[in-house]
C-alpha cells in the first residue's frame, strides 16, 4: 500500500500528512488491528497548510499510534458488554430522563478533536431530535471570542484570513499568542516572509516567549490591557489619517458617539500607562502599524481566554475595519484556533450558542433547520455554555450527560468543581479511544471510539480548510467512529429513519446541503458544490476552502450588508491582593498536546519539559526565598497543585506561568486545571484562564529522587510524583516525606536486585535487573546529589549489561559526553552540543548550526532557542 494522504490529530494548522504503514497493520489488512502498528509519518508537500513541514508533535505522531490504554470494548459500570446493551443502555437513560425531566435535563459535551461528521450528527441529535440546545464543545475554553466578536463585526464567524496572506504581509502582529510553540508551521512561514520580504514582526504578549526572539519589537503588556492597547492604536490611526473614511462609509456601520467615546484615555501616555509598557515602545508599534498597510493581526489563547476576550477580539477587528484592512491581500485579523477541528464544530453548530451551518437562534432560522432536518423537538434558544453546564449538572439540573473525545475533569476550570459535578451526575456517557482519563473514572458506560489513525472524515483548519482525514489502520478492538456512535443512540431512541447514515460521505452530502439551504448570499458559509458529491470523490477530496476571498466586495453577512464598528470595554484590572499577590497565566508547551493522553505515549516529545514547571521571574523568587528547581506550592482559592520552579526572565514581575497538560495519570502535581477561576466572558461565555490571584510558596520536602522503570504502577506513594515516557520505561521524579520505603516497594518489580544504603545522607540507591537486563532503578536522597537521567534510562533499552557498580553509581565506569536537555526533539540534539559546535566552529546563525548538527531544520520550533543560544555564546563563536 502506497502513502495515505491525511491530516495531522494537534492543532488548527491543519497540516497535511503523508503516512506509510508498514507490515501488515494497514487499513487494507484484516482482523481487528490489534498487533503491532507501524507507520512512516512525513509532511504532505501538496497539502497548502504546511507544505510539507511538520511540528514536533506531528513528525513523531508515529510513537503515538498504538494500542497502548486503548479503550477498546463497551463497559457498564467496568464490566466489558456487547454494543447492543450499551446503546441500548444509554438511548433508554436518556429517554428515560427525558421524559420525566424535560429535553434540558441532559447535555452532550464534546470535542475539536471530533470530525465534522461526527459533530454534525451530535449536533443534529441533541438540538433537532431531543429537543435542547445543551451540547457545548472544549471549543468553547479555546475560541469562543472569536466566534463572537466574529458575530458581532460582521454578521457571521467568518475567519477573514489566509495562510497566503502572511506571505503578503508587509507587517505580521502577534497578539497573545506563543506562536512558535503552539503554531509552530505558521510560525516558520512568518520567518520566511520576514527572510523574503523583509516584513517586520510585532509580538504583543506580558511574557518574553520563545516567539520574541526574533521580533522587531516586544510589547510585555500588562494581562488583561488589550482592549486599552487596541483603542490607542485606533485612536492613533484616526489622529494619523489613516483611517479609511469612504470604506467606513460605504461598508462599515459606525455606532453614534463611537469617536467621542474613544478618545477616553486612548492617548500615547494614559494607554501606557495601562498596559505599562513604555510610550516610546508604544508609540513605535503605532507608528508604524499606521504606516504598513498590508497588516495581519494574529491573536490566539491570550485574547481569547478572558472574560472579556469578546471586547478584546471586537477592539482588534475595529482597527481593521476603520483602516480599511479587511478583504485585501496581506492586510487581515486572523484568529488562529488550537484544535485540529475547531472550525469544523463552528461551521455546523457544535456550539450551545449557535443553531447550525452559521446561524443562529433567530426564529427563522429556527424554523429553516427544523423543515431541513424534518425535527420533532426543534430547540429554539441557546443552550448552556460549558462552565454553566457544568455547574447545572453539579446543581443536579442536568440529570445525565455524554461527554465525547475530551477531558472536562482536567481541561475546565475550577476542575475540582468540575469531578464534584460528575460525581455527582446521575448518568454519565464517556466516549473515548483512551480507556482511563481523568474523566472517564466518573463514567457509568464507557464506548470505545475510533482513534486518530482509525478515522475517516472531514476537518477544516484556522484558514477555512477542508482536507480529508482518512484510515490508517483497522478499527482497534471493538471501536467504531464518533458517528456510528451517534447514530445508533439516535436509531435506539426512536429516530432510525433520520439517521440512517451509512458512511461518512453520506453525512458530508447532508452538512452540505444544509449549509446551501435557503442561503441565497445570507451567509458566507456555503458548501453546495459539495452538496451532491459522489461517494468516490468524497475518497478522492482535495483540501479546498470555502468562502474564497472574504468581504473581498465589501460586503459582510449582516441584514444591510455592512460590518460593524463595536464599542468595546476595557476590563477592570485588578491589584495585586496581599492573600493572593500574584498573577497566573497558563499555556501549553511546544511538545505536548492537550491533556497529553496522545503525545504523552511518545518518549521523543516527553523530553523537551520532564516536569510540570511554574514560571517566574528570578527577582520575584529571590524575595519567596524559591531557586532554581526547588518544589513549589501553586494556590488559588479554587485549588492547589505542586510544580517545579522555573526562574525566567521572560516573566513579567509578579507574574507566574503554569503549563495546561499534567493530569492525575501522570502526577501527583503539575494540575493547572485545579487553579483557574470559573469567570467567564459574557458574551462569549469562555473562560478566563490567563489572570488568575495567586499565591506560590517554596516546598521542602524530606527526601527527593527519581525511579526509572520497564512497568510502573498506577499510584506513586509520594507528595510529588510525576511521570514521563522513556525509551522501553518510563522516568518519574518523586519527592515526599517520612520513610521512602513505600515508594521502593511500589517502583521496584521482583527480580535479582542490588542496593546500596547511605545512612549518613540518608540516602538510598536501588536497581533491580532481570536476565541480566536492568528493569528498574530507584535513587532517593536527602541532602545529597543525584546522578544524571539519561545514561540510566538507556540502560533500559541497552543489550550490554551494566556493572552493579556503574548501576548503582548510575554513571559509567568510562565519562560520556553530557548532551544537556534537549533543545531538537526532531534529531535530538542536546543544549551542550549546541553550545559545543557554536563555540568550536563559529556558528553565528540558525542556519549555520542547523547545517553542522541538522537542529532546526525540520519542524523549526527550536529555532529561537537556539538563537538564544547564539546570541548568549556569540562572543565564544566569534573567537573561534
Amino acid at each position: 500500500m502506497g502513502a495515505i494522504r491525511t491530516t495531522c490529530a494537534y492543532c488548527g494548522v491543519g497540516c497535511g500528512i503523508r503516512a506509510e504503514v508498514s507490515g501488515g497493520n494497514g487499513i487494507e489488512a484484516a482482523g481487528s488491528g490489534d498487533g503491532d502498528r507501524g507507520v512512516a509519518i512525513t509532511g504532505d508537500p501538496d497539502h497548502p497548510a504546511n507544505r510539507g513541514r511538520l511540528c514536533s508533535k506531528g513528525t513523531h505522531l508515529g510513537e503515538t499510534v498504538g494500542l497502548e490504554g486503548r479503550l477498546l470494548y463497551p463497559e457498564i459500570n467496568g464490566k466489558r458488554v456487547s454494543w447492543d446493551k450499551a446503546i441500548d443502555r444509554v438511548a433508554r437513560k436518556f429517554a428515560d430522563t427525558i421524559e420525566r425531566h424535560g429535553p434540558n435535563s441532559v447535555a452532550f459535551y464534546v470535542s475539536g478533536q471530533l470530525l465534522t461528521e461526527d459533530y454534525y450528527v451530535a449536533n443534529k441529535l441533541m438540538k433537532g431530535f431531543i429537543g435542547s440546545a445543551n451540547i457545548d464543545t472544549n471549543s468553547r475554553l479555546c475560541m469562543s471570542s472569536a466566534v463572537a466578536g466574529h458575530t458581532r463585526a460582521f454578521g457571521e464567524d467568518v475567519v477573514p484570513a489566509t495562510y497566503e496572506d502572511l506571505d503578503q504581509a508587509d507587517l505580521i502582529v502577534l497578539v497573545g499568542s506563543n506562536t512558535a510553540w503552539c503554531h509552530p508551521i505558521v510560525y516558520q512561514r512568518i520567518m520566511a516572509a520576514r527572510a523574503e520580504r523583509g516584513a517586520k514582526l510585532v509580538v504583543i504578549d506580558p511574557r518574553k516567549t520563545e516567539t520574541c526572539e526574533e521580533a522587531d519589537l516586544h510589547l510585555p503588556l500588562r494581562p488583561g490591557s488589550d482592549v486599552a492597547l487596541m483603542k490607542g492604536l485606533l485612536a492613533h490611526c484616526r489622529e494619523a489619517g489613516v483611517t479609511d473614511e469612504a470604506f467606513l462609509a460605504q461598508h462599515v456601520a459606525t455606532p453614534e458617539g463611537f469617536w467621542e467615546a474613544l478618545g477616553e484615555g486612548a492617548d500615547l501616555w494614559s494607554t501606557a500607562a495601562t498596559c505599562d509598557v513604555p510610550p516610546a515602545d508604544l508609540r513605535a508599534f503605532y507608528d508604524l502599524f499606521a504606516k504598513t498597510p498590508r497588516t495581519v493581526t494574529l491573536f490566539s489563547q491570550g485574547i481569547n481566554q478572558s472574560i472579556r476576550g469578546t471586547d478584546q477580539v471586537n477592539a482588534i477587528i475595529n482597527v481593521h475595519l476603520a483602516t480599511g484592512r479587511i478583504g485585501k491581500p496581506g492586510a487581515a485579523p486572523f484568529s488562529i484556533t488550537g484544535q485540529p477541528n475547531a472550525m469544523g464544530g463552528r461551521e455546523v453548530g457544535g456550539l450551545a450558542s449557535t443553531l447550525a451551518a452559521h446561524m443562529d437562534f433567530a426564529a427563522e432560522n429556527v424554523a429553516t433547520v427544523k423543515r431541513f432536518w424534518a425535527a420533532p423537538h426543534m430547540a429554539t434558544q441557546p443552550g448552556l455554555k460549558a462552565v454553566d453546564l457544568f455547574r447545572q449538572v453539579r446543581e443536579g439540573r442536568v440529570k445525565a450527560l455524554w461527554i465525547m473525545a475530551t477531558n472536562p475533569a482536567v481541561s475546565l476550570p475550577d476542575a475540582g468543581l468540575v469531578r464534584e459535578a460528575l460525581d455527582t451526575c446521575p448518568f454519565v456517557v464517556v466516549s473515548d479511544c483512551i480507556a482511563d482519563t481523568d474523566t472517564n473514572r466518573f463514567a457509568d458506560v464507557k464506548l470505545p471510539a475510533a482513534g486518530w489513525g482509525e478515522k475517516d472524515g472531514t476537518v477544516t483548519n484556522s484558514e477555512r480548510l477542508i482536507s480529508r482525514q482518512r484510515a490508517l489502520f483497522p478499527l482497534a478492538g471493538e471501536a467504531r467512529p464518533d458517528w456510528w456512535i451517534i447514530t445508533r443512540v439516535a436509531q435506539a431512541m426512536g429516530w432510525a429513519g433520520h439517521f440512517a447514515y451509512d458512511r461518512p460521505a453520506d453525512i458530508y452530502r447532508e452538512h452540505a446541503r444544509l449549509s446551501a439551504y435557503q442561503n441565497d448570499g445570507k451567509r458566507v458559509f456555503d458548501l453546495k458544490s459539495q452538496a451532491a458529491i459522489s461517494n468516490a470523490d468524497y475518497e478522492a477530496m482535495e483540501p479546498f476552502r470555502w468562502g474564497g476571498a472574504p468581504f473581498a466586495d465589501g460586503r459582510f453577512s449582516t441584514p444591510d450588508g455592512k460590518a460593524r464598528l463595536v464599542p468595546v470595554t476595557q476590563m477592570v484590572l485588578e491589584n495585586p491582593l496581599a492573600k493572593w499577590p500574584l498573577t497566573l497565566n497558563t499555556g501549553r508547551y511546544r511538545d505536548q498536546w492537550h491533556t497529553m493522553t496522545r503525545t504523552g505515549l511518545s518518549p521523543r516529545l516527553s523530553q523537551h519539559r520532564r516536569e510540570p514547571m511554574v514560571e517566574i521571574h528570578p527577582e520575584d523568587a529571590a524575595e519567596l526565598g524559591i531557586a532554581a528547581d526547588d518544589l513549589v506550592r501553586v494556590a488559588t482559592p479554587q485549588g492547589e497543585s505542586l510544580f517545579r520552579a522555573l526562574l525566567s526572565e521572560g516573566q513579567r514581575r509578579g507574574e507566574v506561568f503554569t503549563p495546561i497538560h499534567w493530569t492525575d495519570r501522570q502526577s501527583t502535581g503539575g494540575r493547572t486545571g485545579l487553579l483557574p477561576r470559573p469567570l467567564v466572558d459574557p458574551i462569549s461565555g469562555q473562560p478566563g484562564f490567563k489572570s488568575t490571584p495567586v499565591r506560590i510558596e517554596k516546598v521542602i520536602p524530606e527526601w527527593r529522587g527519581f525511579a526509572i522503570a520497564r512497568t510502573l504502577p498506577d499510584v506513586i506513594p509520594a507528595a510529588y510524583a510525576t511521570r514521563i515516557r522513556v525509551p522501553q520505561g518510563w522516568l518519574v521524579e518523586v519527592a515526599g516525606e517520612g520513610d521512602p520505603a513505600s515508594v521502593a516497594k511500589a517502583v521496584l518489580p521482583r527480580g535479582e536486585k542490588i542496593e546500596i544504603v547511605d545512612s549518613a545522607r540518608g540516602g538510598l540507591r536501588a536497581a533491580v535487573l532481570a536476565e541480566g537486563q536492568l528493569i528498574a532503578a530507584l535513587f532517593i536522597t536527602r541532602d545529597g546529589r543525584l546522578p544524571s537521567r539519561e545514561w540510566l534510562i538507556a540502560q533500559l533499552a541497552s543489550a550490554d549489561t551494566a556493572s552493579s557498580i556503574e548501576l548503582l553509581a548510575g554513571r559509567p565506569a568510562t565519562p560520556q559526553v553530557d548532551r544537556g536537555p534537549i533543545v531538537c526533539v526532531c534529531f535530538d540534539v542536546g543544549m551542550k552540543t549546541i553550545v559545543e559546535a557554536i563555540a568550536t566552529q563559529g556558528l553565528i546563525s540558525v542556519d549555520a548550526v542547523g547545517a553542522a548538527l541538522s537542529a532546526g531544520t525540520n519542524c523549526g520550533s527550536c529555532r529561537p532557542a537556539i538563537q538564544r543560544l547564539i546570541v548568549e555564546h556569540k562572543e565564544e563563536a566569534v573567537h573561534a
